[in-house]
């Protein structure tokens, strides 16, 4: 988050090219696979957001509490959708990493005093919550990353799902996500 140019850049250009696919994802015939390609499409550019060095830009004071809203109301959507599958406790889990992040954020801003963060145990180290959500990252990235082993279909199988409908391309975006987040995490 606003680290070093190069590392920036790359999490920028990571997190909106993962954004743009998941935009064109959102494309599918597939209605729980629209649904989730936008989240994951604004999860992907607010992160890009985010990742932007500051030496380019320094967002105005009133960016990081507007960030907290969105991923808020983000927040909300994924508990709301959570009571029909377990399976959008990650997008949950996504947007409050968000919030958390953009709250930090306002926190380090100018008007706030540089380089506060949320405390920690005994006010040093890593602070807990930024611990458990590294925890769950690292966690969700290795089991995503080994579901990435490749299975064939058997011959014949019917015919070839389109580029936007491919499950192993909806979890290497999910994966890159993962990997952003633990990167932005780091830098907290």
């Amino acid at each position: 988050m606003h680290g070093p140019g190069s590392s920036g850049w790359l999490l920028v250009a990571l997190c909106a090219a993962t954004g743009v696919y998941c935009l064109l994802r959102m494309r599918s015939s597939v209605e729980e696979q629209r649904r989730a390609a936008g989240g994951e499409a604004l999860m992907g550019f607010g992160m890009a957001v985010m990742a932007v060095p500051a030496t380019v830009f320094s967002p105005p004071s009133w960016a990081w509490p507007a960030h907290a809203a969105v991923f808020g109301a983000a927040g909300l959507h994924a508990l709301w959708a959570a009571r029909t599958g377990a399976r959008h406790l990650h997008h949950l889990m996504g947007a409050g990493a968000m919030v958390y992040m953009a709250v930090t954020m306002a926190l380090a801003s100018p008007g706030h005093g540089e380089g506060h963060h949320p405390p920690g145990p005994g006010g040093a180290g890593i602070p807990l919550l930024t611990g458990a959500l590294l925890l769950y990252f690292v966690a969700y990235v290795l089991v995503t990353g080994a579901r990435l082993v490749p299975v064939t279909a058997p011959a014949g199988s019917g015919p070839e799902p389109g580029w936007g409908d491919r499950p192993e391309l909806a979890r290497v975006c999910r994966l890159s996500m993962g990997i952003a987040m633990v990167a932005m995490l780091l830098t907290i």
